[in-house]
């Protein structure tokens, strides 16, 4: 097997994305070893350092806490988390090779290793040579198989927004190195962990520039020639030319992109940050288009930047192939093969993310039962992009969530608000100089003072302007209770917050890991039901939402202008037009092309309908008079 390609060539196809700041964050510990890669989030420290702690208490092992204290908390509790878990992963790995090959119908890990593995890939080809090889060949091909057992990546995300500069103890801001983000970084890249530092949420030339302190981001000259960089880089990105604008700023600084990770913008969970209109199918269809002219767009960059250096670019690194995914809403296997399969109109990536179906399988991730359960009864009209998010960003939310609920009854008895416990999402300096959360007590006592209230308004009746200061959530420390909950480390009436993108509502249950596995695979019936609109139907149905959000927005304050709306259709009607083409093909087994195209007419009447009640003025009269001679 050769060691050099992506696992996503010769392992699994499917990877797990981050969810929330806790509901993966042990997510490696319980699937890596079946080389399955998964993303943890970096956000919150104090959730990581108490997560260890109870590790540390599963696993028998000492635990030295890392106080706040510590001139470099925030990194050095995630360096100590990662290497927990990378040790422990390693040792699972060893485990499994230590097991012996079990005859067809009995079962151990390494069973389960090969058994989850899609039927295309080359190990799994190899495995089914050794069960129907004869017994004088078997030895030989156990020796192979067992060199081909290898753990998931040990990925990390960093949301590039969320780069807060605490404050020492003089109430200065500390130096630049110890914002968020930053430390945060240092934090992986300083740790045993091997995998890649995942970046969402767009370009931070700073945090980006920090790279080039780390060794580990570079190619290394090893035993047997130039070996990849220890750590790689993925890119989370929802259009493609801010994302050659990332890559081509990251190649300046000498760093190679192991990943482009394309994401619907809204059909996603967590922060939902939408892009001015462009569908993610026709987003897919450009990185398919263009990946091959990746090496000359980045390489000489990477040259120049290593003979600045003194340094030689390695040969063994040129006209290096670079991963690109897709994940955000991807349901059934039909859809998987739309974006993995290089025929019949599909996209011909390497990969796809699934995330919230995950939410449902406990032996995957850290989640208290009252919250999966209300996950799994949930519908449609129970998930909804909110304005919960502190930052300002819409934010995938489940209605009557606890967290949801303990924000109510704080409103209710008069105290609305966060006591604000962790602070990583302060931002807003609107009343003070040293800037605060909008979730927090502190803001929201503030806030309705300014508007005149002597007394705390209720919410039932409040008027707009009230329920968006209302509905902010503290998510940055309600994300963490989850995971929190069902480890036994906090109390189990904790307000949970949960963050689950809009394909959840097709899930009904809980599900086990091989359930799922076979699932996106397509062994075995599927998990959600044939009327499940196409994940393309959902994401246009999501933006034309939010253009009715921005058409609001613009009747009431202006901002955003005509002529962006304008653009913001534009680029719909495009998207919408890409897809006439495919709905004329061929479906692959499970795609629900019929919604699809329901929707394209659907949405294209509504959008047409939003845009005339805000175009100029003779533009809307010949509008709206092509509207009524169309009509039926």
């Amino acid at each position: 097997m050769d060691k050099a390609a992506s696992l996503y060539h010769t392992h699994h196809r499917f990877h797990i994305p981050v969810m929330g700041t806790g509901f993966t964050l042990d997510t490696p510990l319980r699937v890596a070893q079946f080389g399955i890669s998964s993303v943890m989030s970096l956000v919150d420290d104090m959730l990581i350092e108490r997560i260890r702690k109870h590790y540390c208490k599963v696993y028998g092992l000492p635990y030295e806490v890392i106080v706040q204290s510590h001139p470099d908390a925030r990194a050095a509790r995630i360096t100590a988390w990662l290497n927990l878990v990378q040790d422990k992963v390693d040792e699972q790995v060893a485990a499994i090779k230590a097991l012996p090959f079990l005859p067809e119908g009995e079962e151990n890990n390494k069973t389960l290793y090969f058994s989850y593995l899609p039927d295309t890939s080359p190990v799994k080809q190899l495995y089914l040579r050794w069960q129907a090889a004869a017994t004088p060949e078997k030895p030989a091909l156990e020796a192979e198989l067992n060199d081909c057992i290898v753990a998931g990546m040990l990925d990390v995300n960093i949301m590039t927004k969320l780069d807060r500069l605490p404050y020492g103890k003089d109430g200065l801001p500390l130096p630049t190195e110890f914002s968020d983000a930053k430390a945060a970084l240092r934090g992986f890249a300083l740790s045993r962990a091997r995998g890649n530092m995942v970046f969402s949420a767009g370009i931070n030339p700073t945090l980006y520039g920090s790279l080039e302190q780390f060794p580990d981001f570079y190619p290394t000259q090893g035993p047997d020639g130039v070996e990849a960089p220890k750590k790689g880089v993925t890119l989370k990105v929802t259009d493609y030319r801010s994302s050659m604008i990332q890559g081509r700023f990251l190649a300046k600084k000498g760093i190679e992109v192991r990943e482009f990770r394309i994401e619907s913008a809204l059909n996603c969970g967590g922060h939902a940050f939408a892009s001015d209109g462009f569908l993610i199918g026709p987003i897919v269809q450009e990185f398919a288009d263009n990946r091959e002219k990746f090496p000359e767009m980045f390489e000489p960059l990477i040259e120049n930047s290593f003979k600045k250096k003194g340094l030689e670019y390695p040969a063994a690194r040129k006209n290096r192939r670079i991963d690109v995914t897709a994940q955000g809403g991807i349901g059934n296997q039909g859809e998987m093969r739309r974006v993995l399969d290089g025929a019949n109109g599909g996209f011909g990536l390497d990969a796809t993310g699934w995330g919230s179906p995950f939410l449902l399988v406990p032996e995957v991730t850290s989640l208290d039962q009252h919250t999966r359960d209300q996950l799994a009864a949930a519908r449609e009209e129970d998930l909804y992009q909110s304005d919960a998010s502190p930052l300002g960003i819409l934010f995938n939310n489940l209605r009557g969530s606890s967290s949801e609920e303990w924000t109510h009854k704080q409103i209710e008895t008069g105290r609305p608000g966060s006591a604000c416990p962790k602070g990583y999402l302060v931002s807003n300096t609107e009343f003070t100089e040293k800037p605060i959360c909008t979730a927090s007590k502190e803001y929201q006592a503030l806030k309705l003072k300014a508007l005149g209230y002597e007394a705390v308004p209720a919410l039932a009746g409040a008027n707009p302007a009230l329920k968006y200061i209302y509905a902010k959530q503290c998510i940055c420390d309600q994300l963490g209770n989850g995971a929190l909950i069902e480890m036994g480390e906090t109390a189990e009436r904790a307000p949970v917050s949960v963050c689950p993108g809009p394909n959840i509502a097709y899930f009904d249950r809980m599900y086990t890991m091989r359930e799922m596995i076979d699932h996106i695979y397509g062994r075995g019936p599927s998990l959600v039901p044939a009327d499940r609109p196409h994940m393309f139907a959902k994401d246009l149905r999501l933006y034309v939402d939010y253009y009715e959000r921005l058409v609001t927005k613009h009747t009431l304050v202006g901002d955003p202008t005509a002529d962006y709306l304008r653009e913001f259709k534009e680029n719909l009607e495009t998207g919408m037009r890409y897809y006439a083409p495919l709905l004329s093909g061929t479906p692959f087994p499970g795609e629900n092309f019929a919604s699809l195209a329901a929707e394209i007419s659907q949405q294209s009447l509504r959008l047409e309908e939003l845009w005339l009640s805000v175009a100029p003025e003779a533009e809307r009269e010949a509008g709206v008079a092509a509207l009524a001679t169309s009509a039926p």
